[in-house]
């Protein structure tokens, strides 16, 4: 008899085969009444969970599935698990890296270039007849400038070695400088803003950085540089960011992520100096494909009794 597992957003469908050769399914429900039913139907038995970044599990979910052993996560950040709770019940916790670090580097760097160079407004001129009537104002020249990472963890490199093919000069912000990389540290994020013409934030999520770009990084930041954010909405104090945008204190924005998704403030719709993004760091067909299949691969180590590849915590 195949032991029960719960999936609270479901997997690429041939993940979803996978899994359901190894376990028997539940769907969670994403309202009451159906899904307090299934919950309390299954409190006693369901060992296994899969979630992604975004869904996660809290310390509730936890609290009706007593039995449950591991959480498997699609997705590098695992903020929406409640991890000091999961360790406390030796819960194991897995998430997806590396396989997704050239997706999200690709994506960055591309942001950086739309955003500088003007591509999204670009492609709106076009589309709305504006250049048959005069032409787009001037972008900004992103080979050769300084860019500035928040975050210098498997993505953030990947990015700087993709931005070094720019002739770019590179730095970084962090909790603790790396002796193994050739960047310049900053200790203090302002300063490092200061001295960049692009900051690509790309830290994890949570309390330690929630709203580590602030109005004071965007104001040393200037009205010359620009912010992309590929890492969590949280990251950035949004109504800030929206402040400095519309007062000209940063040149612009690109953003992937947002404090409330898929909700975005309607002041950044109406903004020709943001380019926008619905999370698609990791959206191509071969890198959502492995990472389900990873997802599926620890799910399936624990049943086995077998070490996991990527346990989180």
């Amino acid at each position: 008899m195949k032991p029960d597992l719960i999936s609270i957003a479901p997997l690429l469908p041939a993940q979803m085969a996978r899994l359901a050769e190894r376990f028997t399914i539940h769907a969670l429900p994403a309202a009451d009444p159906e899904r307090a039913a299934m919950l309390g139907k299954l409190a006693d038995q369901v060992r296994f969970l899969q979630t992604t970044g975004f869904h996660g599990c809290d310390k509730a979910l936890m609290d009706r599935l007593p039995k449950l052993e591991i959480v498997g996560v699609m997705g590098v950040g695992v903020d929406a698990v409640d991890l000091p709770e999961a360790r406390r019940r030796n819960i194991a916790v897995t998430n997806t890296p590396d396989v997704l670090n050239d997706d999200v580097a690709d994506l960055a760097v591309s942001l950086m270039l739309m955003v500088g160079r003007h591509l999204a407004l670009s492609d709106r001129w076009v589309r709305d007849g504006r250049w048959l009537k005069t032409g787009q104002p001037l972008a900004t020249k992103v080979s050769g400038k300084t860019l500035g990472i928040i975050g210098l963890g498997r993505i953030g490199k990947a990015i700087a070695r993709r931005a070094a093919g720019f002739d770019m000069t590179i730095a970084y912000h962090g909790r603790r400088q790396q002796a193994d990389v050739p960047y310049r540290y900053y200790a203090d994020l302002a300063a490092m803003a200061a001295d960049a013409d692009f900051v690509i934030a790309i830290c994890p999520g949570g309390p330690e950085t929630r709203h580590i770009v602030n109005a004071r990084v965007l104001e040393a930041l200037g009205p010359q540089g620009f912010l992309i954010n590929v890492s969590r909405g949280s990251v950035v104090d949004e109504p800030a960011l929206v402040a400095a945008l519309k007062a000209g204190t940063i040149a612009g924005a690109a953003l992937d992520v947002f404090a409330d998704e898929p909700r975005v403030p309607a002041e950044l719709l109406s903004l020709d100096n943001v380019v926008l993004s619905p999370h698609v760091g990791s959206a191509t067909h071969e890198t959502r494909a492995a990472m389900c299949n990873l997802v599926v691969d620890n799910l399936a180590a624990h049943l086995d009794g077998k070490p996991l590849l990527t346990r989180y915590a």
